[in-house]
């Protein structure tokens, strides 16, 4: 289990996959108290893993963003209730058109606290969903970072047809359901 080296300066590491990355991403560079967001890779069998072997579903690995964030501005659980607003964890290895086990609901946890924060959000949060929750609560194993193509890529292709119909989307659910956690930035 990897134990974030900057947790004694206030940052904490989380790694979350919950569909294709570049809607996660998108959201959680919005979100005020986080610091960085990268894409990438946790979870399979291959070191170093490309993307034509993650979306080809062999290697067993999730897309994934690793989130740098500020603990005196938002907490672990803040970024979870984001994070099950955003994406249905009740959808086992798919995300709307998005199907593959590349895709499915999880949360790598760094922390033995992260893991009892995980869980507990997932048994408060249950009831919102008439499915049950399927998301994966598992250890933070090795973070592969993705293509550099595939960072900040809505940023880059605002325009791009998946970015206009599912990350726009995603981006303004977030907006409106959590208006005071935007960064003022934005």
């Amino acid at each position: 289990m990897q134990q974030t080296d900057s947790a004694q300066d206030g940052r904490e590491i989380a790694t979350l996959g919950g569909g294709c990355f570049w809607c996660l991403e998108a959201v959680f560079d919005e979100l005020n108290g986080v610091e960085s967001v990268e894409s990438g890779y946790m979870g399979g069998k291959n070191a170093h893993p490309t993307y034509e072997q993650v979306c080809g579903g062999e290697s067993g690995h999730a897309e994934v963003v690793q989130i740098t964030f500020n603990q005196s501005v938002i907490t672990f659980r803040e970024i979870l209730e984001v994070f099950f607003v955003i994406h249905d964890p009740t959808t086992l290895n798919f995300q709307g058109n998005d199907v593959g086990t590349q895709y499915r609901s999880a949360i790598f946890y760094h922390t033995p606290e992260q893991q009892a924060v995980a869980g507990q959000v997932i048994t408060d949060l249950a009831g919102q969903w008439k499915d049950p929750v399927v998301t994966e609560v598992t250890p933070a194993s090795a973070f592969y970072v993705a293509e550099d193509y595939h960072q900040e890529y809505f940023d880059r292709n605002p325009y791009q047809p998946y970015c206009r119909a599912v990350v726009a989307t995603k981006i303004l659910k977030f907006r409106k359901s959590f208006a005071a956690k935007v960064k003022k930035t934005v």
